[in-house]
């Protein structure tokens, strides 16, 4: 399937070896756009990657002759367009400059600027000297852009352009470009399948300014959401007030209390493929709660009663849709843990359980981390160690995706067919 890959090239060595990329790239069919910055057009051709490629090479974000109320007559923007119409972006090879300015919101010039407004996933390929490279503030920059979802193709050992030799040297083209061939792969594996997520934590009314909750953040709904969403599925996230947000324009529906989400979820969940039920919803609500604000000057009791299992309730309202449900436990072994996993997928008739124990800082609740054991009906467990929860999302669908064509008669990722 064609797709239009957007290369941008900045101003290291490695750059002439991007032309068998894009060369590479066109033969497979695809559309190939590139952005040059000015430091790069100093040292390549400009020509040389408008020829390959078949079409104009970006460098300035005003060309000449620059008349702003053309842009208010014709209402199009240059990179705006060009980052709307991009499935896939790779940066190749990616300074120490170019990586620093986007781990800092940095744009301006075509490059950061178009980067910056691209919503399909990037691919940073850096290349510099093996000193560079070791520098804690490059390394830090390169974790910030992990942690908000780009793909980091790390340089190799090799002989270097200055001299040197060590870390620092551009991966050979042929694994770049399989690596942007499979985010194209990955965009279409759950295109026209429709997907609930629900994420964060439920709040529960105390008076009319108190209430009692968790610390659920919505990071792992969300970062499941925009997985499901890159993989071009119709995905509907049912987002807690306090959650985070999602990066993409992807549909929401807020909710505060767990009544509020089972009533979203009734309303919405007729024909839908997945559920996953992540968010943290409350066990317990008030048994009354009270009008206005209640008096700190003396002490009374709170009586809490116990609320509707929802994720119990998704089968039974959709007995066709696959379910996947997320069961917290703290301070566990692994054994109990998935022990304690199988008795609720059992509990919820569940196709897929995620068991994660939540009694560590450096995961779970409010952490970018998470460490996960994916548990499906006939038993087997894929422990998936601790990352990123962007790289978490992405290994429960490959997960689910794989345990699932394993069955033989069923398309990887797919539920069966509605009858």
């Amino acid at each position: 399937m064609k797709k239009n890959i957007l290369v941008g090239v900045t101003s290291g060595i490695a750059a002439y070896k991007i032309l068998d990329l894009i060369k590479s790239l066109k033969n497979k069919g695809h559309e190939i756009f590139v952005i040059m910055t000015k430091s790069a057009t100093e040292m390549f051709s400009k020509q040389d990657f408008e020829k390959v490629s078949g079409n104009k090479v970006f460098v300035n974000l005003f060309e000449k002759n620059f008349d702003y109320r053309e842009v208010l007559e014709r209402r199009k923007v240059e990179h705006i367009e060009l980052a709307d119409k991009t499935d896939v972006m790779v940066i190749a090879p990616a300074t120490a400059n170019i990586i620093g300015k986007l781990a800092h919101g940095i744009a301006d010039d075509f490059l950061t600027t178009t980067a910056l407004a691209v919503t399909s996933p990037i691919i940073i390929c850096p290349s510099m000297n093996v000193n560079m490279w070791n520098n804690p503030i490059v390394q830090e920059n390169l974790t910030k852009l992990k942690l908000i979802g780009y793909q980091i193709i790390e340089p190799v050992t090799g002989m270097l352009a200055c001299g040197y030799e060590g870390v620092g040297r551009l991966e050979d083209v042929k694994i770049i470009k399989n690596e942007i061939v499979k985010q194209i792969q990955r965009g279409n594996s759950l295109k026209g399948k429709k997907i609930i997520i629900t994420a964060g934590g439920t709040i529960e009314k105390i008076d009319d300014v108190r209430y009692i909750t968790n610390r659920s953040s919505g990071k792992m709904g969300v970062a499941l959401a925009e997985e499901c969403y890159l993989r071009g599925a119709d995905v509907l996230l049912l987002r807690a007030k306090n959650s985070v947000e999602p990066r993409y324009l992807i549909k929401e529906k807020i909710f505060k209390t767990a009544e509020e989400l089972f009533s979203l979820i009734k309303e919405n969940i007729k024909n839908t493929d997945f559920f996953y039920q992540v968010a943290a919803v409350s066990d317990y609500k008030v048994d009354k709660s009270f009008k206005g604000k209640i008096s700190s000057e003396k002490s009374f009791d709170l009586k809490l009663v116990p609320q509707i299992k929802i994720v119990d309730q998704i089968k039974k309202i959709s007995p066709k849709t696959f379910l996947i449900a997320f069961k917290a436990e703290y301070n566990l072994s692994e054994k109990l843990l998935i022990e304690k996993a199988l008795e609720k997928l059992k509990e919820t008739q569940a196709d897929v359980i995620i068991a994660n124990d939540i009694s560590h800082d450096d995961r779970g609740f409010e952490s970018d981390n998470n460490e996960v054991y994916v548990i499906s009906k006939n038993g087997s467990v894929n422990k998936i160690p601790l990352t990123t929860k962007r790289e978490v999302a992405k290994k429960i669908i490959e997960s689910i995706c794989h345990s699932r064509s394993s069955r033989g008669s069923i398309r990887p990722g797919f539920p069966p067919p509605r009858e």
